[in-house]
């Protein structure tokens, strides 16, 4: 099963942000109920991920009573993105190995397109088993075959 097959619901999950907002900026679209913001440059293209724990670990650094950073201070450069062609099992397995549960979907131009989730990948998963068993079952009951 590809990653295309969840591209509604993550496309629904798409945050994006620009890689020269302010910190704060950032820290009040993700208490919105986002859980990842797309990092975008000025071309679109996705330069990082932020997400709620990286802005607590920054705001910790900062001094006074306002917080002036950038979000380029405490983004995560290093992403784990995927692609509509990627297999859902593949990439499931890249989330566990970094024990994360959110993942950009980019386009060949390297644009973000959807944030995929991992109650998504889960829910895409048990269908296809769902799915599997009924037609199984359907077979050896004989259901449809004459």
């Amino acid at each position: 099963m590809q990653i295309a097959t969840i591209l509604p619901a993550a496309q629904r999950r798409l945050a994006t942000i620009a890689d020269g907002a302010p910190l704060l900026e950032a820290a009040r679209r993700l208490g919105s109920g986002i859980d990842l913001l797309a990092v975008c440059s000025s071309e679109g293209h996705l330069v990082g991920v932020l997400t709620k724990t990286d802005v607590v670990k920054q705001i910790g650094h900062c001094q006074g009573a306002g917080c002036m950073a950038l979000l380029l201070l405490a983004m995560t450069r290093d992403v784990l993105s995927c692609q509509c062609d990627d297999q859902l099992e593949m990439v499931w397995v890249q989330m566990q190995g970094r024990g994360i549960k959110n993942v950009p979907i980019v386009d060949a131009a390297c644009r973000p397109i959807g944030i995929v989730n991992a109650r998504d990948m889960l829910q895409a998963q048990l269908s296809a088993s769902a799915n599997e068993e009924a037609l199984l079952r359907d077979y050896v009951t004989g259901i449809g075959y004459r």
